[in-house]
């Protein structure tokens, strides 16, 4: 496999004298065509199969800028497309392909308005899926919970539990350490988190621990994360919610919810009462003066507008 993966990452160039063994067979006849480039208009591509990585056009953490949209569009403006990507001819219209890997760079050339530099090869899905995680090897590695979500992706899209290893590298055990995630971490709660490329396989597990005992729930871990600036990276968005959930032992079941909708501002929804607390404090002291002098008329008139809203006709 290491073979292959070198070879992709050396982009194309003279196939070696001796390429290494495989266990997928037509993975040999692809490292033996990698010199074989094309350019093709990036509008004549479409994606194909399971996505490999959360949030792949953008940064993740904002550190992160060599990974980057921008960071990659400026590289190939420069220097030009060092890496091709890999297509295959669509079965289902002619003249068009389909993206095996390099979607960022394929989205990149797309919006620099020049031709993308592809490899095409006819490769049926096994081998093309093959393909996809050994060029995630040779170049970036997925974060642990990519991993996780293409492990499903993978399956969802029809391959058993032994493809899904062998794309991904896996043994048994680790295959159930991002199964155990995947079944347990609600989706949506992992799409606001992002691949959080610097947390392994600990902290995941911790947080899948969290939901599976039930001391967090997708609600509060919403609200949670609700609270977090939207520019903090993936990683630290993990850290927040593990802690604070943690920190609150944190199962929302006592029927408590509690919202932030401003700095400062915090509004506590129980199934007994409902209470705004404001910071007199920091940003929003101004603020606070001010609806302390205001709330009474704002209640009231919103008050007046539900029973307007909800009055029962008699008639």
């Amino acid at each position: 496999m290491s073979g292959i993966a070198n070879t992709i990452a050396r982009s194309g160039g003279a196939p070696s004298e001796r390429p290494s063994k495989t266990s997928a067979p037509a993975l040999g006849a692809l490292q033996g065509s990698l010199a074989s480039i094309r350019e093709i208009d990036p509008n004549m591509i479409d994606d194909w199969g399971p996505v490999d990585r959360l949030e792949e056009f953008t940064a993740v953490n904002v550190e992160d800028d060599d990974e980057s949209l921008e960071g990659l569009k400026n590289s190939i403006r420069e220097g030009g497309q060092q890496v091709p990507i890999l297509v295959r001819r669509s079965k289902a219209a002619e003249g068009r392909f389909e993206a095996i890997y390099g979607r960022r760079r394929l989205k990149a050339c797309r919006e620099l308005g020049i031709k993308v530099r592809a490899n095409v090869q006819d490769i049926d899905d096994a081998t093309a899926l093959l393909a996809k995680g050994l060029e995630n090897a040779a170049r970036r590695n997925l974060s642990f919970y990519e991993k996780a979500r293409f492990a499903v992706a993978i399956q969802t899209a029809g391959h058993d539990a032994a493809t899904v290893r062998q794309v991904l590298n896996l043994s048994a055990s680790g295959h159930s350490h991002l199964t155990k995630v995947t079944q347990n971490v609600p989706i949506k709660i992992g799409d606001l988190i992002g691949a959080a490329p610097k947390s392994g396989r600990p902290k995941w597990t911790e947080l899948a621990e969290l939901f599976l005992s039930k001391k967090l729930t997708e609600r509060a871990a919403l609200d949670i994360l609700a609270r977090i600036s939207a520019s903090s990276g993936s990683d630290d968005r993990l850290e927040f919610l593990i802690r604070e959930a943690t920190k609150r032992g944190a199962k929302t079941s006592s029927g408590v919810r509690e919202m932030t909708p401003l700095e400062g501002v915090t509004i506590r929804a129980g199934r007994g009462a409902l209470s705004l607390s404001v910071k007199k404090s920091g940003t929003n002291a101004e603020f606070a003066t001010w609806l302390e002098s205001n709330l009474a008329e704002i209640i009231k008139k919103s008050y007046a507008e539900f029973t307007d809203v909800n009055s029962v006709d008699d008639n």
